[in-house]
């Protein structure tokens, strides 16, 4: 692992592998750990970068809510790759990682080979949805201060939105643990303000014009999520959806074997065509 400075602050990151680069940002509560099962696997053909987000795991954790916004986040990210030297790279993203993905993807089109966007979401268009998400996020941000990353975690692990990965495995299970209880409070606090659904700004009016190959990934029982990577694949040109079987919203985890199988035939897809084509498939593609 190595802390690379970037804008002011510094980014936990750890880089295996040589070939065309990928780029894998993990959701929140949680750190570079989840995909390092996959990057094992990757790492014989591509050069994984993983990165620890900015309030998680061993990077910075400013005191400042404003450091967190998706923007800077974004531009913390680019100037990461500018000095890994990776001019383009195919950014893997889940949960909020998938939104970063999403709004670096929008944002500085020319630095994306592709997108893999697991459980994401483009931001709430409803500007009254977005203010009582913004609210509740806040409400939840002074609860992790207030009773500290042991208590919330708890509370966290207990929402529907998780109960299918009471399923996995126990060492499985200990790991996401001891990933979600290793971050800071102060981290966790300042990434629901600056970059939580609420906070960041809505982008599926600019997928249109996001015209690099993306496949939305959504576990079979997130329908909230398989709802919205249908969305986001149809408003895509070179965009496809796939449902994970058999999992929730941490499919990576959840249907290890299907999930590493569709990012590898993507990634296939990704190599063997020009830059500039679109991956095999049809515009807004659906596999369940």
């Amino acid at each position: 692992m190595t802390l690379v400075p970037v804008n002011g602050i510094r980014l936990n990151v750890e880089v295996q592998g040589q070939g065309m680069p990928v780029v894998m940002l993990h959701g929140f509560t949680g750190n570079l750990a989840t995909w390092r099962p996959l990057a094992k696997t990757l790492g014989e053909r591509y050069t994984m970068v993983l990165v620890d987000l900015i309030g998680h795991g061993g990077s910075d954790a400013p005191e400042d809510p404003a450091r967190y916004s998706m923007e800077r986040c974004v531009e913390d990210l680019l100037t990461l790759a500018d000095r890994l030297e990776l001019r383009e790279a195919v950014w893997i993203g889940y949960s909020m990682g998938g939104r970063v993905c999403l709004c670096l993807g929008v944002t500085a089109p020319e630095r994306s080979r592709a997108l893999v966007l697991e459980g994401a979401s483009g931001g709430i268009d409803n500007e009254r949805d977005r203010t009582a998400r913004v609210s509740a996020d806040e409400a939840l941000a002074k609860r992790i201060e207030d009773e500290g990353v042991a208590a919330f975690v708890e509370y966290w692990e207990s929402q529907a939105m998780f109960a299918s990965q009471e399923r996995l495995v126990e060492r499985v299970r200990l790991d996401l643990r001891s990933q979600r209880l290793g971050n800071r409070a102060q981290g966790l606090a300042n990434s629901l303000r600056g970059m939580g659904t609420g906070a960041q700004p809505t982008v599926y009016h600019r997928l249109p014009d996001f015209r690099k190959p993306a496949l939305f990934l959504a576990g079979q029982y997130d329908e909230k999520f398989v709802a919205l990577g249908r969305r986001m694949s149809e408003l895509t040109p070179h965009g496809r959806y796939e449902t994970i079987v058999d999992a929730g919203h941490c499919a990576h985890l959840e249907n290890r074997q299907q999930f590493g199988d569709k990012v590898c035939e993507f990634l296939d897809s990704i190599e063997n065509e020009p830059k500039d084509a679109p991956v095999s498939g049809a515009r807004g593609r659906s596999v369940v």
